[in-house]
């Protein structure tokens, strides 16, 4: 397939484009028809909804609030009514707007402050926020705010109201893409190789999210789907187009022709990114196991954006890899290869060094990246899962200002009333304890409609504050039971109180879901029990880390300032299910990648201790530089305005560079080498029974190799010596032969004077490695004839060579 679209470039170039014009002008044509379909079956608050809506079908949507201030005077002033009322007349006439509550009526006296300066409506529509069309909240919005003047600031708050306040689109998107431009320019050198992820991300993510928006038609699909699918798929298009670039660039340099290195990267890279996008998917549904029906949309549209991504990584690059050539190497490089031919390949500097110091002291590191990581996780023990509410909104928006107005005029809890639903008439025992309970600041009740009582219940507490939590409970568990009642306790607040509880409960099941998963898929790629539970260990811990360090900035309050994202809340309750679904399916991605380079290492040489240092020092550069490049894109939606966004944008940015600067680079390669050969293995019954699923592809069988008997002796010998670039004897260096398709025929280790002998089969060429644990690893390919063949070996402090 890499074959096809590598000669038939322009041909796949223009499929892609067809399909990026012709799905966004079908979705234009078509709109938008995102449906927020929200439910708490068996939850004590859905009762009261129900109740709610048997008794005020009219009324039992979403009510929001228009809120005025006078700077002198009163509300009731004539100059005021006057400009007010019309416009409330006006908006309880709207098609859709169910009731109109006037504060100048003969019960709104409480809807006036003490003060007189501010006063209140609220306006219920004929459907909860979601289902109310933004057409009707905007033209509530204009109306309302037409009649302020100079003196007279008029606000709006509420659910609806906040859909149609949406900060500009496009800002977060464009500044992570320029982040990660900045950073892949740095990693490449050069302008084309740096456009490849990137152009790559843009056609992913624009069909995926155009797709995205036609299937709302057919489907619910809420509108949260559109930013994480632009989260996720900008994230792991650019990284995937990454890994498949610097295999092939890689290939470039070694000598081989642009197309069979373009075929060679899609083939080995491809493959992985191939599987790690199916590990994203799969993490991504397992969203399903929750039973919350509002996350199928998330789903649908995350999951089609994720394989969109994946798609264009493995036939639209290739394409783009044709059409340029040689021109993906920098001018340097590409300098290099035409003065000095291809050029061995050789991992050395920082990389190296590290993988070598990591090899010297793996318990340090362990013990060093176990501390930091649980000393991160610590938080999370007061993790407090709940709603962001307007006062968490900018500044400048009109529902920030109306909470603050209303926190001004009439309490912090007024901006989340509870509503106490009675099925039947309400006793006034029971409106007397409610006004006595503690934490209660208001209470008054509506006249029964249609068998129904509904009782509103102001806390003392904001919406946010753990003690409203508290009251909640107060009232369902002590309150409502001593007075002898039947009645329920509804409300945003209340919902959202009940929405947190759900997810606490069912986060155990979808965590195992996901690990369970993602074990089997491990099991099947490396053929190994040991890789699959460190990696699921590895991904409790990240999680661990990654929720207390957002319990630190957005429930303590660290840095919030410095992100302008206004006060400390708790933590949004969907956020633990979409975060930890892309969470493991990132972090899945770089032990595929990481573990896959080990893997194919070991296969060839059969030594623990060289495939993790080979793999770390050779994938380490270019997982970090993804890492980087997803923290910068996930980091870029603070600027989104959003809060919601915003808090998980700073949750997957630490996350991702979590798993990658401190597990993938630090602690996973010092366990490894802790464990030794017991990484790989796999039990011989489970071994026959299991299906293979080759990551990379097997090496093919080297057809005229012929390995003689035990009875016929060696035909000849390597011999020689291992020393330093100082000319110091190594002792102890390991040496092994291996034909040229991975397989070990011999393996002795070094003298005190260096000297090494092994044997070789029969003539031919052959692949020869050393290693030492104190200094680097040497491999290259050596031709024996009909006699002995002395070759020396010198070994280099941090440098690795890779046995391909």
């Amino acid at each position: 397939m890499a074959r096809w679209c590598y000669r038939h470039r322009l041909v796949v170039l223009l499929l892609w484009v067809g399909a990026l014009l012709g799905l966004g002008v079908s979705a234009s044509s078509a709109g938008t028809n995102y449906a927020e379909v929200f439910s708490l079956p068996d939850t004590d608050s859905k009762r009261a909804y129900d109740l709610m809506e048997r008794a005020f079908p009219e009324r039992a949507g979403d009510t929001d609030t228009v809120v005025w201030k006078v700077d002198e005077g009163s509300v009731r002033d004539d100059s005021v009514r006057s400009r007010i009322e019309p416009a409330l007349t006006e908006i309880g006439r709207m098609e859709g707007v169910g009731a109109v509550t006037n504060p100048y009526g003969e019960q709104g006296a409480a809807q006036i402050s003490e003060d007189g300066r501010i006063a209140y409506a609220q306006v219920t529509f004929a459907e909860q926020a979601d289902a109310v069309p933004k057409e009707l909240v905007q033209d509530v919005v204009d109306t309302a705010q037409d009649a302020a003047r100079d003196g007279l600031q008029v606000e709006l708050g509420g659910q609806a109201i906040t859909r149609v306040q949406e900060p500009p689109t496009g800002t977060a998107e464009l500044v992570g893409i320029l982040a990660a431009a900045v950073v892949l320019f740095v990693a490449f050198g050069s302008l084309f190789a740096m456009l490849l992820p990137i152009v790559v991300a843009v056609f992913g993510v624009g069909t995926g999210m155009f797709g995205t928006q036609l299937l709302s038609h057919v489907t619910n699909v809420p509108e949260l789907a559109t930013l994480l699918s632009t989260l996720i798929g900008l994230g792991v298009g650019i990284d995937y187009a990454l890994f498949i670039v610097t295999r092939h660039r890689r290939g470039i340099l070694r000598g081989a022709d642009p197309e069979e290195a373009a075929v060679t990267a899609l083939n080995t890279s491809g493959r992985a990114v191939l599987f790690a996008g199916g590990t994203v998917c799969i993490a991504l549904a397992g969203m399903l196991v929750t039973n919350l029906r509002f996350l199928d949309g998330v789903v649908i549209g995350t999951t089609l954006t994720v394989v969109l991504s994946v798609l264009a990584a493995v036939t639209l690059l290739p394409a783009l890899l044709g059409l340029l050539g040689h021109r993906v190497l920098s001018r340097r490089q590409r300098r290099g290869l035409a003065e000095r031919g291809p050029q061995t390949e050789t991992t050395s500097g920082l990389a190296a060094r590290w993988s070598a110091g990591v090899q010297r002291r793996p318990r340090s590191v362990a013990v060093l990246a176990v501390a930091l990581m649980a000393a991160l996780a610590v938080p999370l023990l007061s993790l407090r899962l709940g709603t962001v509410d307007q006062g968490n909104d900018d500044a400048s928006m009109t529902t920030r200002k109306a909470y603050d107005l209303l926190a001004e005029g009439f309490g912090p809890g007024f901006n989340g009333p509870l509503q106490v639903v009675v099925d039947g008439e309400a006793s006034d025992n029971l409106v007397t304890v409610l006004k006595e309970t503690e934490g209660v600041a208001q209470v008054a009740a509506v006249p029964p409609a249609n068998g129904v009582t509904v009782i509103q219940v102001v806390p003392a507490t904001s919406p946010q504050d753990a003690e409203t939590d508290r009251l909640i409970d107060t009232l369902r568990d002590d309150v409502i039971p001593e007075a002898g009642v039947e009645a329920h306790v509804g409300g945003v607040t209340a919902v959202s109180k009940d929405f947190a509880t759900v997810t606490g409960e069912r986060l155990p099941l979808f965590i195992g879901t996901i690990i369970g998963l993602g074990f089997l898929l491990l099991l099947l790629a490396f053929r190994s029990l040991v890789v699959p539970l460190t990696a699921a260990v590895m991904n409790l811990l990240a999680a661990a880390a990654s929720f207390g360090v957002l319990v630190m900035i957005f429930q303590w309050g660290y840095g919030l300032d410095l992100l302008g994202l206004g006060e400390e809340g708790p933590i949004a309750s969907f956020l633990p299910i979409i975060m930890l679904s892309l969470l493991f399916g990132l972090s899945m991605d770089y032990q595929v990648f990481l573990v896959s380079r080990m893997h194919e290492e070991w296969v060839h040489t059969r030594d623990n201790a060289r495939a993790v240092r080979v793999g770390l020092a050779e994938t380490s550069r270019v997982i970090n530089s993804a890492a980087l490049i997803m923290v910068c894109v996930f980091l870029a939606f603070v600027l989104s305005g959003d809060y919601g966004a915003a808090m998980a944008g700073v949750g997957l940015a630490a996350a991702v560079a979590l798993d990658a600067f401190i597990l993938r680079t630090a602690l996973v390669p010092a366990v490894m080498h802790l464990l030794g050969k017991s990484n790989w293995w796999l039990p011989a019954g489970l071994e026959k029974r299991l299906p293979h699923l080759a990551v990379e592809p097997k090496e093919e069988a080297v057809a005229a190799e012929r390995v003689p008997a035990r009875d016929e002796g060696p035909s000849s010998v390597v011999h020689g010596f291992v020393r330093t670039a100082d000319g110091e004897p190594v002792e102890g260096a390991a040496v092994t032969l291996l034909t040229s398709g991975g397989r070990q025929l011999d393996r002795v280790v070094s003298l005190a004077d260096g000297a090494y002998i092994v044997s070789v089969p029969a003539p031919g060429t052959y692949l020869l490695a050393a290693t030492a644990a104190s200094l680097g690893s040497r491999a290259a390919q050596v031709t024996v004839t009909d006699g002995p063949l002395t070759h020396d070996v010198e070994l280099v402090p941090g440098e690795v060579d890779a046995v391909n």
